[in-house]
């Protein structure tokens, strides 16, 4: 099985890095691959809402959302970590997202979502909140821990302090790694549910 890990936070080795570590020791040692996405520093630019991506089954901007998009295809879970700023997931991940989800055009339901928001102090609810609605409203379960999944740090270093923090990143991987395992063998055994044709509509006539 595999997860596809993405890191929001252009500061290399901070405290978004320690809690992608924490959950990653956990699936390691549960036998589950694992794919890392670095956001960094990248010049990632938002949607335009050209709709392209409707005919092409890509994004117009051929970057590392379209690469990430293949990864996404074939994992059975992803976990988003993205810093919060200004009481929301920061610029880099909101367009990243906003892009991946609306121009990748497979089939995301059932593959297990898991949200982790990281600050020195105020805005994790919010940004945790703004993450879940990507897996939402794709038929995404997602992963829950004993608390909100998010990580207290500011400077470089201070989430390993954290000790309730990481223990949530743990304790969020090993139920990932469960609800991954129990969809895999539900798919086996029962296939999916079967879903009524697609209803659109618009609010303005």
């Amino acid at each position: 099985m595999k997860v596809l890990m993405i890191n929001g936070s252009p500061r290399r080795g901070g405290n978004t890095a320690l809690a992608l570590e924490e959950m990653k020791k956990v699936f390691d040692s549960e036998g589950i691959e694992v794919d890392i996405v670095e956001l960094g520093n990248k010049d990632i630019r938002g949607c335009i809402a050209c709709g392209t991506c409707m005919q092409k089954g890509e994004c117009v901007f051929g970057d590392i959302v379209n690469e990430t998009s293949k990864k996404f295809s074939s994992a059975d879970g992803m976990v988003v970590l993205s810093p919060v700023y200004y009481a929301s997931p920061n610029g880099t991940v909101l367009s990243f997202l906003d892009r991946l989800f609306y121009s990748s055009r497979f089939d995301k339901s059932m593959k297990v979502g898991a949200a982790v928001a990281v600050a020195r102090r105020g805005g994790l609810s919010a940004s945790f909140d703004v993450l879940n609605k990507y897996f939402t409203i794709n038929g995404m379960p997602v992963a829950s821990s004993y608390y909100w999944n998010s990580v207290h740090g500011g400077a470089k270093g201070e989430a390993a302090m954290d000790s309730e923090g990481m223990q949530t990143m743990r304790y969020l991987a090993q139920n990932m790694t469960f609800l991954m395992k129990s969809i895999a063998l539900g798919k086996e055994q029962l296939g999916l549910p079967e879903r009524e044709e697609r209803i659109f509509t618009n609010f303005v006539r």
